[in-house]
């Protein structure tokens, strides 16, 4: 990609809004240069499209914005991984992958590990909070957002609290070195991250193989070796494990870190409605679906079409590249009434944040409840909270995990 195309695509990621809105007053689609991709902007065009999965494939949804340098493909491939995982795999093959994450995320594993992110949340709190009475400040981000999504992720599926910082460390390298133009040597340094974190994965299936546990990697494994000659655990099946537990700790940690940056973001940006949330606590649940849909952490997935169709009367060949906006669809007038003002006292309507159809997030559930604990957490130890004024806010330029790059806050 070059230069022009790069500095078009970093306008696009920090704010899509307005071409998302140009869109979705096109009559067809629109194809976007920036992600050589037809865009799928409109709520009930891409309903359509995730309804129809046999005709508009997953295959290539996580397709990397940036090839990496020949010599860090080369770190890359002494790693682990680089399998077909849940939200790139189709019929029942995703079904297959899915399933066990669908019982590991289930509402009483959830319910389970409530306590301990009840206790995380606030402890991570109290770090920031204890001894300062007056004029106090911290960073949100790597105080708080970066660490309790993968704590409590990394509780789900066994991890020893010691091993979580290497991890989410590595995913977020891994979307670095995917979705971000780095210089070479920054190339080779994230990629090396990737596979430290890929080894530390793989340790785990290999300590889980010998000794199962009652956690989610444990299942993972299981639903795994079960397809081998009497469970043995070959090196393919290795590797089919650390992409699928790669891809679950990125999902699980990556999208919940940045929900919880762009929903206190909006809502301190609308002090009014900061206010109204710390005096009716009642209305968190509401004001966690109004941000999720009003800047969606995960704005859309990549699809390529399996044979010739028409979508919104625009004729697509076999093989066509699309991109499917959540956050575009979240948008939409005639799906949401006055779309694109955040207002927490709405009646929550169906969004697309967590996806939908057979591609819906398994762990929509444990998000929205990190998010309740950090807002009840927020609203009652610091309801004087606001932004920094000093520090302006800047969005990572991403359609992956959309968020603030850091969250100065002030009480």
């Amino acid at each position: 990609m070059n230069r022009e195309l790069h500095a078009g695509l970093d306008d696009l990621q920090r704010d899509p809004y307005p071409a998302y809105t140009r869109a979705r007053q096109t009559e067809g689609l629109t194809h976007l240069a920036e992600l050589d991709a037809w865009l799928v902007s409109r709520d009930a065009d891409v309903r359509e499209v995730l309804r129809r999965p046999e005709d508009f494939s997953s295959a290539m949804a996580l397709r990397p914005d940036v090839l990496p340098a020949p010599a860090a493909l080369a770190i890359l491939g002494g790693g682990f991984g680089g399998r077909p995982v849940v939200v790139t795999a189709d019929g029942a093959r995703h079904q297959q992958l899915r399933a066990p994450i669908v019982r590991g995320l289930s509402p009483s594993r959830v319910a389970a590990v409530l306590p301990y992110a009840a206790e995380r949340a606030a402890a991570l709190v109290d770090t920031f909070v204890d001894g300062q009475r007056k004029d106090g400040h911290v960073e949100l981000m790597s105080a708080y957002a970066r660490r309790l999504p993968g704590e409590v992720v990394g509780r789900i599926v066994g991890l020893d609290p010691a091993d979580v910082p290497g991890v989410v460390h590595g995913g977020h390298r891994a979307e670095e070195l995917l979705f971000r133009p780095l210089a070479e040597d920054e190339q080779i340094a994230a990629a090396e991250d990737v596979v430290a974190m890929q080894r530390t994965l793989d340790r785990y299936v290999r300590e889980r193989h010998a000794d199962p546990r009652q956690d989610l990697c444990t299942e993972l494994i299981a639903s795994v070796a079960e397809e081998g000659d009497g469970g043995d655990l070959t090196l393919e099946h290795r590797h089919q494990l650390v992409a699928h537990l790669q891809n679950l700790l990125l999902a699980g940690h990556l999208t919940t870190t940045a929900l919880i940056g762009t929903t206190v973001l909006h809502l301190l940006s609308h002090p009014d409605q900061w206010e109204l949330l710390r005096a009716e606590p009642d209305r968190i649940p509401a004001a966690i679906e109004e941000a999720a849909r009003y800047d969606t952490a995960l704005q859309g997935f990549r699809r390529v079409t399996t044979r010739p169709v028409v979508l919104a009367g625009t004729e697509l060949p076999a093989g066509a590249a699309l991109f499917v906006a959540f956050g575009s669809a979240n948008r939409d007038e005639k799906r949401h009434a006055r779309a694109d003002t955040f207002d927490i006292t709405r009646t929550p309507s169906r969004h697309l944040a967590f996806g939908f159809g057979v591609h819906s997030c398994p762990g929509s559930q444990l998000a929205r409840e990190q998010l309740r604990l950090t807002l009840e957490e927020l609203t009652t130890r610091l309801p004087g909270l606001r932004l920094a004024e000093d520090r302006p806010v800047t969005m990572r330029p991403t359609m992956i995990h959309r968020s603030p790059y850091a969250l100065h806050l002030a009480w």
